[in-house]
């Protein structure tokens, strides 16, 4: 969480030291840095067209007179970190051709960590063509051997799909290119990012761009979707306006605490999308205490009620719940299991649900799909019950099949998958059948695993689309939790449809 100025001034000559010392100052006064804004970072335009004689980047003397080592001391001395910009090319993105580090990754890293840096922007501009993991990694290195712990930052644009390699490499990485002003830029970007769940988690993050909160381009409401998805996504959350301008609107929408957890809760988990039809959009996030975050986007240029149920939001048969509208404040209780609201046009409802008791499934042998699971996730659409994986929409699947082989009860999910269930300490067994399933023709690889709390309790080995269906069976005697999960086979996620078929829980 922090600031970056380059959606607010560019290279324009209010981007100085003022400017820069000015933020850090609001992020105090504020209450930002109470609210968790730690980062104050400067992007392109900070130093000279030309190295010196040592080959040392130049802060530029007119936007920083005292140097940047100064700007950073300032900062520091306000409890909050630094960070800076460039790129791995042999120039920076703006016109000008500001130096950049490709070629000179040691020899910058060290004067970063002299300056007393702790994040970098690595950008894509003027790359020669070298190849990209390449360049990234050498950055990182080099940052790793100035022995200063520096968040790394891979602008690459999603161009060479880094969610695939950059967790080796950084800690976040752009999926996309730079956001703008609008809301179909915004809504765009986000579509991108919510198909990339799978690769989020703690310490290696998906980035779809700084906030534009308070630059003018968007409307209230769009501007709060704009920071419910971002939070509900995981994401980095860096200001792109200059905040010496913001109106207190503004600075109500990124401060707002409900909001801000469930971009910060400790689980680390991206939201995924539950169903996506006709521009309503439903999102859920798992938190940490058990809880679970739900938005509800209406894409559309009018009031709609948007619908969705706690069965689907992995809450199922847990009444009652308690249900807080983390942008209105307003508590509810919730006995039906069903949540249906009116939302106007670009707008989102966030709730945070704290759901009942946990209850521990019946006795005997029951088809697993007939139950609520307490956490799901997919790399591609949703958990699907009782039908393949299909494509992103909820219910677009069809009958589960592998090899051949037909299915009328099971779980259709996509790697990387997992699915957990509260067994309570009364279940023995699960049987099942798994494989890759047949509505993708070719190059689909998996592993499915059977985990008893935190026991691997069953492994398939890798499983193709050319394998019939494996037979699996796990003792779950005396286990408080069942998570399956589904792996690529170490060729990328592409086609990887799996079925967890004919699913049978024994229970006592």
């Amino acid at each position: 969480m922090g600031f970056n100025n380059w959606n607010s001034t560019h290279c324009r000559a209010e981007f100085n030291e003022a400017m820069v010392k000015g933020i850090a100052d609001l992020f105090v006064s504020k209450g930002l840095k109470a609210a968790g804004y730690q980062y104050v970072n400067l992007d392109d335009c900070w130093a000279l067209p030309n190295r010196d004689a040592s080959g040392n980047l130049v802060p530029d003397p007119v936007r920083f007179p005292n140097g940047i080592k100064a700007v950073a001391d300032y900062v520091h001395g306000k409890g909050l970190k630094f960070g800076i910009y460039t790129s791995a090319g042999t120039k920076t993105c703006d016109t000008a051709g500001f130096p950049g580090g490709l070629g000179h990754e040691q020899q910058d890293a060290n004067l970063f960590a002299s300056f007393g840096v702790d994040y970098l922007k690595y950008d894509n501009c003027n790359n020669q063509g070298v190849d990209a993991k390449k360049r990234y990694t050498d950055m990182g290195n080099a940052l790793k051997n100035t022995g200063r712990p520096i968040v790394y930052s891979l602008c690459e644009w999603g161009q060479n799909q880094p969610w695939t390699w950059a967790a080796d490499v950084g800690h976040l990485w752009r999926t996309t290119g730079d956001i703008g002003d609008s809301w179909s830029s915004m809504i765009g970007i986000a579509h991108a990012n919510q198909q990339l769940a799978a690769y989020a988690g703690p310490g290696h993050w998906n980035d779809p761009d700084m906030l534009e909160v308070g630059n003018g381009g968007m409307t209230a409401a769009e501007y709060r979707t704009h920071f419910s998805l971002w939070s509900m996504m995981s994401a980095p959350l860096l200001i792109g306006s200059d905040l010496r301008k913001a109106s207190t609107e503004t600075f109500d929408i990124l401060s707002n605490a409900d909001v801000i957890a469930l971009d910060q809760d400790p689980l680390g988990k991206q939201g995924a999308v539950v169903s996506a039809n006709g521009g309503q959009v439903v999102m859920v996030k798992e938190l940490k205490n058990g809880d679970r975050a739900v938005s509800l986007t209406n894409e559309n240029g009018s009031t709609a009620t948007l619908s969705t149920t706690m069965d689907a939001l992995g809450l199922g048969n847990r009444a009652p719940y308690s249900l807080k509208d983390l942008w209105s404040k307003a508590v509810t209780t919730n006995t039906t299991g069903n949540i249906s609201v009116s939302v106007p046009a670009h707008a989102t409802v966030v709730y945070r649900i704290t759901p009942g008791p946990l209850v521990v499934p019946p006795s005997g042998t029951t088809a697993l799909s007939s139950l609520s699971w307490t956490g799901a996730s997919s790399g591609w659409g949703p958990v699907e019950k009782d039908r393949s994986n299909g494509e992103q929409a909820a219910g677009d699947g069809r009958t589960l099949t592998v090899n051949g082989a037909t299915y009328a009860k099971g779980l259709g999910v996509h790697a990387a998958s997992s699915i957990s269930y509260h067994l309570g300490g009364v279940c023995t067994a699960l049987t099942v059948d798994v494989g890759v399933d047949d509505e993708k023709s070719s190059n689909g690889s998996v592993v499915f695993q059977i985990y008893r709390d935190a026991v691997k309790v069953a492994d398939s080995g890798l499983l193709t689309t050319a394998d019939p269906a494996k037979r699996l069976t796990a003792d779950l005697t005396g286990g408080q939790t069942l998570k399956l999960v589904v792996t690529d086979g170490g060729n990328g996620i592409n086609s990887d449809h799996a079925d967890w078929a004919a699913p049978q829980l024994t229970c006592n």
